[in-house]
């Protein structure tokens, strides 16, 4: 009986605060004040927004937004972004900024305070979930209608069955996801083509040639471990397991892998292609191609290592291989060495690549539907995210101040450098003006993307393109909010056992005989009934539609 009360008597306390909060947030955007949901959600929206139509709020606003800190380039309230955003589109953001590190958490106790902001960038699809059955997340794809270029982009790049993906119980996607016209790769093994070259080498296309160039390696380098790897291996994984036929590191996911040829879920640790993988990197740490230290060390530790010439392959990407270049100008000497990204290795599945055209997106608040600024609100994000020249503003910054454009050409102004592509340049697009973060840009066009790159890495995507086939996008597992809750609390322990033993399995801590028995032990954690779960909540899913 007193519980009862208690309870009662929390939820009315709570359904105040929420109000005041409402209240608060209403008039600090325009509200005509008294906390009462507006009677017109159209205040500051233009009448003949569309495709490529500018945004400019008819008037002007403030818009509380998330801001994820990058230490690479840490925010600055002083940004010509900021300031150009707010000249171009009426729109002042009022930004919440929280460390990089602690974005995750602190993003999901802002939620959960009522506290948060009503725009939230920088939501990877899938990490929404959490936050539907609190009805705190706005159902974005009810509203898709008031934003031209998101759902233009949407129809021109055919990118239904990935926002399919996207979709809850409910059939609504909460999470405006950002949008790639093609796959695009990043993350690569990158090799001392030097030392490959001066030994007569050849750089491997396929990950048995890998395991045959680093045995020649150590032949010729009795001293050295060939292979030192970062981000405690778990790109590398990623990036191989594609190649036989599995998922892992980053790429594990939800521990699922959708077999077609049966239309049902596996768990990944448990299949023979798991087990292959595992088989391979063991047989590279058992004879000193691999360094053991790889799955602990720090990045620092694994460059270190590189750029001093103690071995000769490390996982990367086009940002990583530009900072080594540095390095290794001062470590081994301008002139000295060569290093690049290959293309990704094959495996006995083939030449396959993973790899999705959404990336990390925005939420709203559900809240912001009560606003009288919501229809400018959405119009200004569509702009912002989804237009042409939004991204291209996210992205270069200011035409004739941070970039000159001709025949359809960007340029970096001389005196502004970005990653390496104008290296002489003593300011930098986003430490010092705040373009190109992660924040505001991401997705668009493949030209835009590769507007940015380098003649070298152009070429890394033209030969990962040629040579590559996308695995298709899995279906989804659209989970109920009782059985969203009973699957994270299976899957997290699954996770952990499974990232525990594979780590052992490859250092060989644990002999490969044991695999079998792995497999039992997760099947003792309740991994039948997560993948019964799964299957059950996908088969009902595919009835309904």
């Amino acid at each position: 009986m007193f519980k009862r009360s208690r309870k009662k008597w929390g939820m009315t306390l709570m359904a105040a605060v929420m109000s005041l909060s409402v209240a608060a947030c209403s008039n600090n955007l325009g509200s005509s004040g008294g906390g009462g949901e507006a009677k017109d959600q159209s205040k500051g929206a233009m009448e003949n927004y569309g495709v490529n139509v500018s945004f400019k709020a008819t008037e002007p606003f403030n818009l509380p937004i998330l801001f994820s800190d990058q230490p690479a380039y840490p925010y600055k309230k002083d940004w010509m972004l900021f300031q150009e955003i707010t000249k171009r589109t009426g729109v002042t953001l009022q930004p919440t900024i929280v460390p990089m590190s602690d974005y995750s958490q602190k993003r999901s106790l802002l939620i959960s305070s009522g506290d948060a902001p009503l725009v939230i960038p920088k939501t990877y699809p899938g990490e929404e979930a959490s936050f539907v059955s609190s009805g705190a997340i706005l159902p974005v794809s009810d509203y898709i209608d008031m934003m031209p270029n998101f759902k233009d982009k949407v129809e021109k790049w055919g990118m239904e069955k990935e926002l399919d993906g996207l979709r809850q119980e409910d059939g609504k996607y909460y999470v405006l996801p950002g949008m790639h016209e093609e796959v695009w790769p990043d993350y690569t093994l990158l090799v001392r083509t030097d030392i490959f070259e001066k030994n007569n080498i050849p750089i491997p296309a396929t990950w048995d040639e890998l395991y045959t160039a680093l045995k020649k390696l150590k032949e010729i380098y009795p001293d050295s471990i060939p292979f030192s790897d970062r981000f405690q291996f778990n790109s590398t994984l990623n990036i191989a397991a594609t190649g036989f036929g599995t998922k892992a590191g980053w790429g594990f996911g939800n521990g699922l892998t959708y077999k077609a040829d049966k239309d049902e879920f596996v768990y990944t640790s448990t299949t023979p292609e798991y087990k292959n993988m595992l088989t391979y990197f063991n047989k590279l740490v058992s004879e000193g191609l691999l360094d053991k230290e790889s799955f602990t060390q720090t990045d620092d530790q694994a460059t270190q290592k590189f750029v001093s010439g103690k071995s000769f392959v490390i996982n990367g990407n086009s940002q990583t291989v530009v900072l080594h270049r540095t390095d290794m100008n001062k470590s081994l000497g301008e002139g000295k060495f060569s290093i690049a990204k290959i293309t990704v290795p094959g495996g006995p599945a083939g030449q396959l690549m993973s790899g999705s055209r959404l990336e990390n997106g925005v939420m709203i608040l559900a809240k912001a539907k009560e606003n009288p600024n919501f229809k400018a609100i959405l119009q200004f994000i569509d702009w912002l995210y989804y237009s042409d020249e939004g991204e291209e503003f996210a992205k270069w910054g200011v035409e004739g101040v941070t970039y000159t454009k001709e025949n359809g050409v960007r340029k970096l102004v001389d005196d502004i450098n970005y990653n390496g592509l104008n290296p002489k340049g003593t300011k930098d697009l986003r430490i010092d003006y705040g373009f190109s973060g992660g924040v505001f840009a991401y997705g668009g066009t493949t030209e835009l993307l590769q507007s940015m790159f380098s003649d070298e890495e152009k070429k890394f995507q033209e030969d990962m393109k040629k040579t590559k086939t996308v695995v298709p996008a899995e279906p989804p597992i659209p989970y109920s909010v009782e059985d969203r809750e009973q699957a994270t609390l299976l899957s997290t322990p699954l996770k952990d056992y499974s990232d525990q033993n594979t780590l052992k399995f490859i250092l060989g801590e644990r002999p490969l005989s044991q695999f079998d028995a792995f497999v039992n032990e997760l099947k003792g954690q309740g991994l039948d009934n997560y993948v019964k779960l799964a299957n059950k909540t996908y088969k009902a899913y595919k009835e309904k539609k």
